[in-house]
């Protein structure tokens, strides 16, 4: 009797980890592999369980990785050494990567911190906008922005068109990150550009290129992941370079 109740105790408490485990980090059969047949070592579950557990972590960081860029310019209330047109060449990556994923039916785990990312590269494309007294034009920015982007990830929307954009994913983040990185350049410093995102989002981008080759098996999505380190790759390595350069000590050596 004993035994039984301690069976059924173990089961119970089983039931809610097994569901958790099913629903984000497993398929059954590995659960299996794991827990009934204790094969801890099997090649193609582990890949899979490291890939979700990947995708879930660059989901949380993505929730942050753009708030130090954000706190950053809030307190110098400049945005000196920031593109515009880097940032919306950005968000239009952000775009069709989530419109894409979603017409696609793509796990969740697979794109999420597009949707992150995109929320925290809008809220940065209007604080360039406010911080040059141009805060109407922001604003704009914004309602024009939810309104295109409503459209893209509804049924109206023809999954030709979000692979059309997808596509063009590549030139722009290519571009993007060029017009940023000439910015950097032009100004011999990176201003109030953000060493932590930058080197967050490098990281995030490297680490996603093995979870969609996955998760998906996109070729397009594995493309844009790789070109995208690539990019974040040369941003990351200007901040390292101008490190020891500040806005304010350049100005003053000239």
């Amino acid at each position: 009797m004993a035994a039984s109740e301690a069976a059924v105790k173990q089961t119970s408490f089983m039931d809610p980890l097994k569901d958790f485990l099913l629903n984000y980090l497993m398929p059954e059969k590995c659960y299996d592999e794991f827990f009934l047949n204790f094969n801890f070592l099997h090649v193609d579950c582990l890949k899979t369980i490291i890939s979700k557990g990947l995708g879930i972590g660059i989901i949380l960081g993505s929730v942050l990785v753009k708030l130090p860029q954000i706190l950053k310019l809030i307190g110098a209330k400049s945005s000196e050494g920031l593109s515009f047109n880097s940032v919306m060449l950005e968000l239009f990556a952000n775009t069709g990567t989530m419109a894409y994923s979603i017409a696609n039916g793509f796990p969740f785990s697979a794109w999420g911190e597009a949707l992150f990312l995109m929320l925290q590269t809008m809220t940065i494309g209007f604080l360039i906008q406010h911080y040059r007294g141009c805060t109407l034009k922001g604003l704009v920015f914004l309602a024009i922005y939810f309104c295109v982007m409503s459209i893209l990830i509804s049924p109206l929307t023809p999954l030709s068109v979000v692979t059309t954009m997808q596509a063009s994913n590549m030139p722009a983040i290519v571009f993007g990150r060029l017009i940023q990185a000439s910015t950097n350049y032009r100004n011999g410093h990176t201003g109030q550009l953000s060493a932590i995102s930058v080197f967050l989002l490098f990281a995030g981008t490297l680490a996603r290129i093995f979870t969609t080759v996955q998760e998906t098996g996109d070729s397009l999505m594995i493309l844009t992941y790789i070109i995208s380190s690539c990019c974040n790759g040369l941003i990351a390595a200007q901040v390292l370079y101008y490190w020891n350069v500040s806005p304010a000590l350049k100005k003053k050596t000239e």
